[in-house]
Parts: C-alpha cells; structure tokens; sequence
C-alpha cells in the first residue's frame, strides 16, 4: 500500500504544493471529514489514512466504518486533523483512491446481491488498472466478491491460443492437457476455457480442476453444468452484467467472473468537508 501512495503523492506534488505554501500559514491546522454524497460500501480507508500520514506523520485520521460496511448518503466515514498544508495537499489524492475503491465495492456488492442463494461466487479478472491491482482486488473482497488468481505466475489457465498451440503438435485436446498436467506439482491448479458444448467433455477427461465456459448462452450453460456433474469446478464468464449475472447463476454454474467489477466500477461520490484554523 505504501509504495503505491507515496508514487501517487509524488506525482501529485513532485516539489510540494506551491499553493498552499503561499497561501497557508505554517502553523495553520485543519480538521475535516469524509462525508458521503451517496450509498455505498466502504473500501480503502487505510489507503485514506495512508495519503495523510504519508505527507505529514501529524496528521491524524480516524475512520468510523470499516471496509466492507455498508453506508448511506450523509454518514461521516472518516476524520482528519492536522496541518493544513498537509491536510490540503494529501486531500485529492486520498479522495482518489478511496473513491476508487469504494466504487468498485459497491459494485462488486451489487453483483453479489444479484446472486444471493443460488451458491456461485463472484469473482473479479486480471483487468484492472495497472499498478492498482492489489488495492482494487481488495475493494472487490470488501464488497463480498472473491479473487480470480493474482497473476500469470499463480495458476494455469489455458485458453485457445494456448491449445492449438499443442494441437498443431498432433495432440488432441485431451491429450494436450494431459501433457500440460504433467508438467505442473501437485499445488498448482489448471483451468481450461472452452467455448463450445462439444469440448467440455475431451476437457473433463484431461483433468482439469476448473472448466470456464466463455460466452455460453444461459441454456448451454445449463446443460454444460449437467455435463460436467461435479467433476470440476464450473466458471461462467463473457458479457456478464448486473443484468444478467442472476440468470447466469441459476444455471448452477460455481463461479462467475467479470472485468467489469474493476474496469466500469466508476468513482463513488465522497467528499472531504474541510475546516482550516489559521495559527495563533
């Protein structure tokens, strides 16, 4: 966390603010708070507080919820207190990440509602804005969803290219997976998409731990879940929106992921409600 918001700091004010220098007093003081302008779910009030401490280690900031509580439009999420210079300077870029962060929970809280008692879990994607990821795959564990693997270097997911790549060797598809299979320890899980009905069972039988099926319409997805009886893990994705994510869920499907939960999640309205003391 804090070597993502020192960069943002620095990139903000790379030689300090120069106006709060000139117009700030040294010995000037600010209180303020985090007020919110809507509905939510909160996500990155340590990354709030971070923003503040890291320009000036006076500064104090209390947060009342915690992240992953809900809250309305009005309610204080935080306080702060301290310089006014630092308060001033730290104030955007605190604002952007919480804002950020809560938007992507309270989407991400969204979808999870939309699914609620069919049993699938709501999983985010590698689309996230670089640098952020670990700040924004937390958001999505605030707002009730889970994390799809953090990486290219933490699990297998094998998708087209990857297997035709192996067919142009003369390998069929489950033979291509079983070579795959073999190469990797017995920690390491493997994932193969499929986009028709006709490849999950040559999939099943290379031994597959998870089988996403990619862009499925609702009825595929149905029967793909018969298809598979249990035998592995079942993850839906492609085109899922708030729109449809409760029908996809009804198929029986184990887990359904969407970009959009990182890559639309747009900023929550929040704002910082600022007092500034001139010194004595």
């Amino acid at each position: 966390m804090d070597p993502v918001v020192a960069a943002a700091l620095a990139e903000d004010a790379p030689w300090g603010d120069l106006t709060g220098a000139v117009f700030l007093p040294v010995d000037a003081t600010a209180s303020a708070q985090l007020v919110a302008r809507e509905d939510g779910v909160a996500a990155g009030l340590a990354v709030f507080a971070a923003a503040f401490r890291l320009t000036d280690p006076a500064t104090e900031v209390t947060a009342r919820p915690a992240d992953g509580d809900r809250f309305t439009a009005g309610d204080v999420l935080a306080t702060v207190t301290g310089p006014a210079r630092a308060v001033v300077q730290a104030e955007r870029i605190a604002l952007n990440f919480t804002q950020r962060m809560s938007g992507i929970a309270t989407l991400t809280r969204r979808f999870v509602d939309a699914v609620e008692g069919t049993g699938a879990a709501i999983t985010d994607t590698r689309k996230t804005t670089p640098g952020l990821r670990a700040l924004e795959r937390h958001a999505v564990r605030c707002g009730g969803g889970v994390n799809h693997r953090f990486s290219l270097s933490d699990a297998v997911m094998a998708k087209d290219n990857h297997l035709a790549v192996l067919q142009q060797q003369g390998l069929d598809l489950t033979e291509a997976i079983r070579r795959a299979r073999a190469q990797l320890g017995h920690t390491t899980s493997l994932e193969v998409e499929v986009d028709r009905i006709d490849q999950i069972e040559p999939v099943i039988a290379g031994g597959v731990d998870i089988i996403m099926l990619d862009n499925f319409s609702l009825e595929d997805l149905a029967q793909g879940v018969q298809l598979v009886a249990g035998r592995a893990i079942i993850e839906a994705s492609g085109t899922v929106t708030l729109g449809t994510v409760g029908d996809i869920a009804r198929t029986g499907v184990d887990v359904i992921s969407s970009g959009a939960l990182t890559h639309s999640a747009r900023h929550l309205d929040l704002g910082l409600d600022m007092t500034v003391t001139a010194g004595a």
